[in-house]
């Protein structure tokens, strides 16, 4: 018969302490609560313009990336997380599958596979994390997590409207003021039809032609596969030549130019301030017309928080049918590094900490937490065998308003000595007046 080995048998000098996977870390308290802070004004902000969550799997098949964010970009060749399944179905073997790097192509899927066209406009919203085999840097990691939202539907729905754009834009605007986030600044450009483009990559090969051996070996593979994701490049030794390119402004038609004029004058009617970048791309191969970034000085030089632009072709690119559409993806990692507000600050602290003191008396303190509690108040408990100073020190170093201490002398009168930490008030409070004594503040 085997033997179990115990574990510390099995671990030798040689074994090291494991430690979550290079470019992703654990969000712990009290951190936390900036999080769950920002999510709750998020969610607020797009009740207020009518958007509905939405969530889709956290892998999909490789092929909607491929056909959705573009087989050349830089986030399917070198930055996606795949692999070949290896179900029992046979009909799942053999299918390569890919952590979602991004949302947009995921929702697009979603749209076509349950027919929500049929809703008529979508407005949909998304929290959750991506996946990305990149550098690790200031703010990025290769888990992520990404806010975003996407308006699409059929164009008589009103999705290919300009006024589609501007509510996008206003959105963020409120949405980054709630958080706390005030100096941002809204960079604006349209990258035009496929039409446009294809007319400005021809003319961005030749402008490239005499100059790219200079440049890094990004650019050199995306001169000749996807020349616009130039302007990408975040090299400081090729910003030079790329200074010297055209701008895909001068190949705009006229549809072109007259929607991005109409979404510009929105914007100034609703006192939207944002400054035209010519060289804003966008990373992914479907945007059309408008493109965007949010950016804020407290990022350093890689100072983009959100991005975004519209995609009206991205429906037809995976199967389904025409559905323009609009949306963003804000980097909830560099929001939060973005915020001026602290964890402290937005934490909620113990309104009560309970010291039961003798034998039998955590019964007791559980069945007067569980009243406390139904008032909306933030109790937390001590235990029975704490002397008096530890339960003082603990709930000093919790921070929580008010130490309420429950004795055998407490119980039978039904009356409890309530302290505040701050101002060392103590007085001895009925049982049933004691959630109104501690939400006076």
């Amino acid at each position: 018969m085997s033997r179990l080995i115990p574990h510390s048998e099995q671990r030798t000098a040689n074994d090291q302490m494991i430690k979550s996977p290079r470019g992703t870390r654990d969000l712990l308290p009290p951190d936390t609560a900036l999080w769950n802070f920002v999510e709750t004004a998020v969610r607020d902000v797009f009740r207020a313009y009518n958007f509905h969550e939405i969530r889709t799997p956290i892998f999909e098949s490789t092929e909607l990336f491929a056909r959705g964010v573009g087989e050349e970009t830089d986030v399917v060749m070198k930055e996606m997380f795949t692999w070949e399944d290896r179900g029992r179905a046979e009909s799942d073997r053999g299918q390569s599958l890919t952590l979602r790097p991004e949302n947009t192509a995921g929702v697009v899927r979603a749209y076509i596979e349950h027919k929500l066209w049929d809703r008529g406009l979508n407005k949909l919203f998304y929290i959750g994390p991506q996946f990305r085999r990149e550098r690790p840097q200031k703010g990025r990691y290769r888990q992520f997590y990404q806010i975003g939202a996407e308006v699409i539907g059929p164009a008589a729905a009103g999705s290919q409207s300009p006024a589609r754009d501007a509510e996008i834009l206003e959105l963020l605007a409120t949405l980054l003021d709630r958080v706390g986030i005030t100096q941002w600044t809204l960079e604006l450009n349209s990258v035009g039809s496929p039409a446009d483009r294809a007319k400005f990559n021809d003319t961005l090969r030749q402008a490239l032609a005499p100059a790219v051996e200079k440049m890094c070996a990004d650019c050199q593979r995306r001169a000749i596969t996807n020349p616009l994701r130039v302007f990408d490049c975040k090299v400081p030794e090729d910003q030079p030549i790329i200074e010297t390119l055209p701008t895909i402004t001068q190949f705009l038609n006229d549809d072109s130019r007259a929607h991005f004029e109409a979404v510009k004058q929105i914007l100034n009617a609703v006192s939207i301030p944002y400054v035209e970048n010519p060289r804003l791309v966008r990373g992914l191969d479907y945007y059309t017309h408008t493109a965007f970034e949010f950016t804020h000085g407290a990022l350093g030089a890689q100072n983009a928080i959100l991005g975004g632009g519209r995609y009206d072709g991205l429906s037809e690119a995976l199967g389904g049918p025409p559905a323009p559409g609009i949306g963003f993806a804000i980097g909830e990692d560099r929001l939060v590094l973005s915020l001026t507000a602290s964890a402290e600050s937005v934490l909620r602290k113990p309104d009560a900490y309970i010291a039961p003191l003798g034998a039998g008396m955590n019964r007791e303190a559980a069945r007067l937490a569980r009243e406390l509690r139904r008032h909306d108040l933030v109790i937390d408990l001590g235990d029975e065998s704490f002397r008096l100073k530890k339960s003082f020190e603990t709930a000093d170093k919790m921070r929580a308003r008010y130490i309420l201490i429950v004795g055998e002398n407490e119980v039978a009168a039904n009356a409890f000595s309530l302290k505040h930490l701050a101002s060392g008030e103590q007085v001895t409070v009925p049982r049933a007046e004691l959630a109104q004594q501690i939400l006076r503040k």
